[in-house]
């Protein structure tokens, strides 16, 4: 399975919190998704992860919120990336 990177993203914040997007565009797609891409989105701070978004081979497109693992809805991956922003904006607000 070929695979090809369409955008990969670190940033570590002033604050010590780290930023990180991946995703990559597959032949085929992973079990269960039906779409062809792979990602990975996560926002940590203080060592700990407080969201992540995620297509694990097995669980599909799920997210992680303050450790609760809910389902994620895929649209396209513009939309993954205004919906991990949004996340990680509400989050340090809060």
């Amino acid at each position: 399975m070929a695979a090809l990177l369409v955008t990969r993203f670190k940033n570590v914040n002033p604050d010590g919190s780290i930023l990180e997007l991946v995703v990559w565009k597959l032949d085929a797609p992973v079990p269960p998704t039906g779409h062809c891409y792979k990602y990975r989105a996560v926002f940590v701070l203080n060592g700990q992860r407080v969201i992540g978004f995620d297509n694990e081979r097995g669980k599909g497109d799920h997210c992680h919120l303050d450790g609760k693992e809910v389902a994620y809805t895929f649209v396209s991956v513009d939309q993954l990336v205004e919906d991990f922003i949004k996340a990680v904006a509400a989050r340090r607000t809060s």
